[in-house]
């Protein structure tokens, strides 16, 4: 079963739309709050290399932002990626 990861920060709309997704899909996720966590930020960038939530990972592997993660949705690609 994979491992989801989101780094998130609380009134993010790309954030929010995301964890929808997911419940959605109901697909359970680890949610990573980073607006107040210098240090789990420094982790999501690093891990990323971005600067922007959302980050999305499953597990080790990094799967992208809201807009990939609704891309890989649109062309029928996320149920096997996820799965």
């Amino acid at each position: 079963m994979p491992k989801i990861t989101i780094y998130t920060t609380t009134f993010c709309p790309f954030c929010i739309q995301a964890k929808y997704l997911l419940k959605k899909k109901k697909i359970a996720y680890t949610e990573i709050p980073v607006a107040r966590d210098p240090e789990k930020r420094a982790e999501m960038e690093r891990k990323s290399r971005r600067r922007t939530v959302p980050q999305i990972f499953n597990g080790d592997t990094h799967i992208g932002d809201c807009m990939e993660i609704f891309g890989l949705e649109s062309k029928g690609k996320l149920d096997a990626l996820l799965a």
